[in-house]
């Protein structure tokens, strides 16, 4: 008896040691990043550097002001510090549009809504697409933009 008593007090403090051993249990957490592919190495094709230049539109940017959110797609990507622009109802421009592409774009896409410039980073309004010409400085006018659904419209 006194030797079943040793072997499982033996047993429980081996136990409660391994126990105590044992790392952390691993807590996964969900991390987002660019699901952009790499352009270049699919296509063979060279990297280059491309400006974006806005016209604004009045009736798009309206009374408040428009935030643009390029999205990237093929031939591009945005670089990180310059997917961002607010253009002000008067026209001007807060922001610099730079894409690194495989060839020229002749369309983009932005994510946008109406806010003033300051303005938080929040859920935007929709999509809107647009044609565009130029290289390496390439122009987007806003009134030749095609307004997509809003994102209560995408299922």
């Amino acid at each position: 008896m006194i030797k079943k008593l040793c072997l499982g007090a033996f047993l429980l403090w081996g136990a409660t040691a391994i126990a105590a051993d044992a790392p952390a249990p691993v807590v996964r957490r969900v991390s987002l990043f660019s699901t952009s592919t790499d352009w270049a190495a699919v296509t063979g094709l060279g990297w280059n550097q491309y400006t974006g230049k806005i016209i604004s539109d009045k009736k798009l940017v309206g009374a408040k002001g428009l935030i643009l959110y390029y999205l990237d797609g093929f031939p591009c990507y945005g670089e990180a510090d310059s997917v961002r622009l607010w253009v002000s109802p008067s026209g001007k421009v807060d922001g610099k549009l730079r894409l690194v592409c495989v060839h020229a774009p002749t369309t983009i896409k932005f994510a946008w809504r109406n806010a003033t410039a300051d303005a938080d980073q929040r859920a935007t309004t929709g999509l809107l697409e647009c044609p565009v010409s130029g290289d390496p400085v390439f122009t987007v006018d806003l009134n030749k933009c095609t307004r997509g659904k809003n994102w209560d419209e995408y299922k």
